[in-house]
């Protein structure tokens, strides 16, 4: 990467524009996201030559080579000016176009990230499985690597990360890191997990847990002694079970429900919003901690039962997304409107909010505009 190159410096464009993201597709103008909104860096459209040749100029000759290969091309890099960015290089239309992602260059804590307090406590597990779940740019990775830095900072503890690509690059501290980025140091996910257990890990951080092998391998891994902490594309708990069950064949199934029932520990379900009061991002989470009742309902396929369960958790920290969402609303963070649009039912996210309507007073929650806003 030279610092001549036209994709550079529309980097450097969009991060001073304070942008979460960068798309880059002929036809159109250069477009970022900055607070979810999307705007355009001038109005000038890329053609598709345009296109091919600042990408050609961009990529190294080894990177070109797996794009021509596999029409998709994922990696990360490290630039002073633009700190570190998450990049997919694809085809559409028989032309290239770019989606760029800005990582913060700062592992963030987790008690800046306005998560349920029960949820920094999963660092803290010896063994078992932790699934973060979410849409598409709903801070998984910030989740994770939170609560890896968290154990960094407090465990002696061998932890290897498996990545596509690597986001947030870590320092040891009081833990060893390791940090695997698929189709470099390792070619898949589950090939990655068929060896992991041999390198004597004590935690194992899986990017995405994309399909079948992958799955079985994590599980056994949890099963085996390990602390692996893994995401999903999955909106609510009790979807997140039925998601992981159902990658497996009707036969492997009940077996595969009893071994979640065993290694299961919790799932957090995350979205992000815009920050009414603050600015940023603030995300509304379900947490559903691992209780013997809900070990019974994944083991006997009663999932349907989770939601209610999860109501009636909060004394182990519990809480079902439309509850967090609603809390938010109520403590005039997010605006009722866009509650709605991400609600698991807007019809209980109703009944919840009632005549509820948005306060924008401070309440004290422990996140102020003088404070970093890592979702941003």
């Amino acid at each position: 990467m030279q610092d001549n190159d036209r994709i550079l410096s529309l980097l450097i464009a969009a991060k001073q524009a304070g942008a979460s993201d960068l798309l880059l597709v002929a036809g159109a103008a250069p477009s970022i996201y900055v607070n979810t909104r999307m705007e355009t860096l001038g109005d000038q459209p890329l053609s598709a030559v345009d296109l091919q040749d600042m990408v050609t100029e961009f990529l190294s000759a080894k990177q070109r080579e797996r794009l021509n290969h596999r029409r998709d091309l994922d990696f990360s890099i490290g630039h002073r000016q633009v700190g570190r960015c998450r990049i997919n290089i694809h085809y559409q239309r028989r032309s290239l176009a770019v989606a760029v992602r800005f990582i913060s260059s700062d592992i963030p804590e987790l008690d800046q990230l306005h998560l349920p307090p029960r949820l920094a406590e999963l660092a803290n597990l010896p063994r078992g499985l932790v699934l973060i779940t979410g849409p598409t740019g709903s801070g998984k990775s910030t989740t994770l690597a939170a609560l890896i830095q968290r154990i960094n900072r407090r465990r002696r503890a061998h932890v290897i990360t498996m990545e596509d690509p690597i986001e947030f690059a870590f320092r040891n501290e009081q833990s060893i890191i390791e940090q695997r980025e698929i189709g470099d140091d390792s070619p898949s996910f589950s090939e990655a997990l068929r060896h992991v257990v041999r390198q004597r890990p004590d935690v194992i951080l899986v990017g995405e847990m994309r399909d079948l092998e992958t799955i079985a391998a994590a599980l056994t891994a949890a099963e085996t002694g390990h602390l692996v902490l893994a995401s999903l594309h999955t909106n609510t708990a009790a979807h997140t079970v039925q998601r992981v069950v159902d990658v497996f064949d009707s036969q492997a199934q009940q077996q595969v429900r009893v071994q979640l029932a065993a290694a299961l520990k919790a799932i957090a379900c995350q979205v992000l919003f815009p920050n009414e009061r603050d600015g940023g991002m603030i995300p509304a989470v379900e947490l559903m901690i691992v209780t013997p009742a809900i070990a019974r309902a994944v083991r006997d396929n009663n999932t349907h039962l989770i939601d209610s369960m999860i109501e009636t958790g909060g004394q182990q920290g519990m809480q079902t997304l439309d509850a967090a969402i609603a809390k938010l609303v109520r403590e005039g963070l997010i605006s009722r409107g866009s509650a709605l649009t991400k609600a698991a039912d807007p019809e209980r996210l109703e009944r919840l909010l009632g005549r509820h309507t948005t306060k924008l007073e401070p309440v004290g929650t422990g996140v102020s505009s003088a404070q970093p806003r890592p979702w941003e």
